[in-house]
């Protein structure tokens, strides 16, 4: 790994950064905030001199011929210096108090959790606000990526080292392209990506929601992020309208989003017959109904229409990474909570912007059980798992068993840690779960009524570092932890 090579691209990545900051800084300054302006301003400055010099300095270092290792180096460094610059002007502001819960709310922009630390949104400034949401549309489909899909425009080309930088970055258990060029499948998700965004903010226009109030829940919804620049969330709202916009968009985003590529290159037939996307959309419709029909039973709502409003929201909310809410599920039946709860631990598809371990993991763990079952009774039979009709082959099959073995190993060891607080267990393993998870709400004091202020800064590390893991699926980040990654 050519270390140089790395922080040079740092450095332009960061001016790039530094660029998309302008727009908050315009929001901040339409709005009359003064002091928010002059924060945003600061830390563009800040931003570009460092980069600058760094740039000026390895001059004669090349950009291109990027290898795996420099891939995860990159990505994983990306992530962290975009989050420690963008916590700056939460601070600068006044907005934030202390450094550690800012830098928590950016990692949970960027890594699209929308976990918060604030326990009143609202008195918040309007462009500070605006920023957290822009980071989860950023982070949606991947800061790395937007930044492969710009770079010709530029004039730099990486050259086969895209591959590696995007693949550190995407999210599955099996990393591919749609076309044969890096740049063209960036520039393709992108497109999707922003052509779905432009879409919803139109859609809640006409439900009678404010410019600025469309574009953020838009940013958060396409990201499967979670943050509203209301306290009450999607709740503000007060609308059926919004509801059912919101959730469509929710798991539009939860879909693996190359399948929307081959919808729109003549291949839809091919796309709804996706293994994954069945079982995204089964377990949507069977667990939101399930609720409903309970919800209707005890009474919680007055009819089933309503009560289906509400599941269907929160399932999909929960099940794609979202953490939207309308209401406070916690008291609703217990069989209806599980439910809910149930959905953390699965996730939206492989290839969307919602987090969780994976629809595909999911699957494909649960056809190994029944493989192991099958061979219970006939031993010496052979069979092969499939996802669809696609054979899933042995290595990958051992990467997924492993992935799902560290995941829930690093949820309860941030659990674990988290407890040193002295909060309850519960909410220590809601915490947890939805940090790395990316879900942004949980049960416990971090259910959809609480949030992270009642943790001390010293755990907020805790949670950054696992909503970075959950991100960018534990592996990308490991490695470097590993002493043979250093090695020559």
């Amino acid at each position: 790994m050519d270390l140089k090579k790395n922080i040079k691209n740092l450095a332009v990545m960061q001016i790039f950064l530094a660029l998309l900051m302008a727009v908050p800084f315009g929001v901040s300054l339409g709005h009359g905030e003064i002091r928010t302006a002059h924060a945003f301003m600061f830390t563009m400055l800040i931003m570009e001199v460092i980069s600058g010099a760094v740039l000026i300095i390895l001059r004669k270092t090349e950009l291109m011929n990027f290898k795996q290792r420099d891939g995860f180096f990159f990505v994983t460094f990306t992530w962290i210096i975009a989050t420690a610059f963008g916590a700056l002007p939460l601070v600068l502001s006044g907005d934030f108090k202390s450094y550690s819960a800012a830098f928590f709310e950016i990692m949970s922009g960027f890594t699209t959790t929308g976990a918060t630390s604030l326990s009143d949104i609202e008195a918040c400034s309007k462009g500070i606000l605006f920023w957290r949401s822009m980071t989860n549309w950023l982070g949606g489909m991947g800061i790395v990526v937007l930044f492969l899909a710009l770079l010709p425009a530029i004039g730099i080309n990486m050259g086969a080292g895209s591959f590696h930088m995007m693949g550190a970055e995407s999210v599955g258990p099996v990393k591919g392209k749609l076309t044969p060029k890096t740049k063209t499948t960036a520039i393709a998700l992108w497109g999707t990506y922003v052509g779905f965004s432009v879409l919803e903010a139109i859609f809640l226009l006409c439900g009678g929601l404010s410019l600025y109030d469309a574009v953020t829940v838009t940013f958060s919804t396409m990201a499967a992020a979670g943050f509203c620049v209301k306290g009450a969330s999607i709740g503000a709202f007060g609308s059926a309208y919004v509801d059912v916009v919101v959730t469509v968009f929710m798991l539009i985003a939860g879909i693996n989003f190359s399948l929307y590529y081959k919808a729109f290159t003549g291949k839809l037939k091919s796309a709804l017959k996706d293994a994954e996307f069945r079982w995204f959309m089964g377990i949507w419709f069977v667990c939101s109904l399930l609720a409903a029909i309970q919800l209707t039973s005890t009474g919680t709502y007055p009819n089933f229409l309503q009560a289906f409003r509400y599941s269907a929201f929160h399932i999909a909310s929960v099940l794609t990474t979202t953490g939207f809410a309308t209401t406070n599920y916690l008291t609703w039946p217990t069989f209806s909570i599980m439910l809910v709860i149930a959905m953390m631990f699965i996730g939206g598809c492989a290839g969307s912007a919602g987090g969780g371990m994976k629809v595909t993991r999911i699957a494909t763990l649960w056809k190994m059980a029944m493989d192991t079952v099958k061979k219970r009774i006939h031993p010496s039979s052979v069979a092969k798992i499939r996802m669809g009709e696609e054979i899933v082959h042995e290595d990958t099959l051992l990467s997924i068993a492993s992935f799902c073995a560290i995941y829930m190993i690093t949820w309860l060891v941030g659990a674990a840690l988290l407890t040193l607080t002295g909060i309850d267990t519960e909410t220590c393993l809601a915490a947890s779960i939805l940090s790395l998870g990316n879900i942004g709400i949980g049960f416990g004091k971090v259910g959809p009524a609480g949030n992270f202020s009642i943790f001390p800064d010293w755990s907020l590390w805790i949670c950054s570092f696992e909503m970075l893991l959950g991100r960018l699926e534990i592996f990308t980040v490991l490695v470097l932890f590993s002493r043979g990654f250093w090695k020559r």
